[in-house]
């Protein structure tokens, strides 16, 4: 059980880091970015994350970021595999 966790973890890790990689920016619906706003308050002003559009947030993820999680992914996912073949 514990192997297919970590199977599944590294998959999706490695579809998110390959998924931050193919776009630049994403754009929040007008409910989303309240919401962020909400929880987040003005700390989000001072971060070059963030970038303000009339209703809407769009977030622009440095590109590292891409990388890393597909580098996580992989780990984990050869991890769940070697844990499913007994190692």
């Amino acid at each position: 059980m514990k192997n297919q966790l970590i199977l599944i973890v590294g998959i999706l890790l490695f579809l998110a880091g390959v998924q931050f990689r193919m776009v630049e920016s994403f754009t929040l619906s007008e409910k989303s970015s309240h919401f962020v706003a909400a929880q987040v308050g003005g700390q989000l002003q001072q971060q070059s994350v963030w970038a303000t559009v009339p209703g809407n947030r769009v977030v622009a993820p440095p590109r590292w970021l891409g990388l890393a999680l597909m580098s996580v992914g992989s780990v984990l996912t050869l991890k769940g595999i070697a844990l499913g073949r007994g190692g």
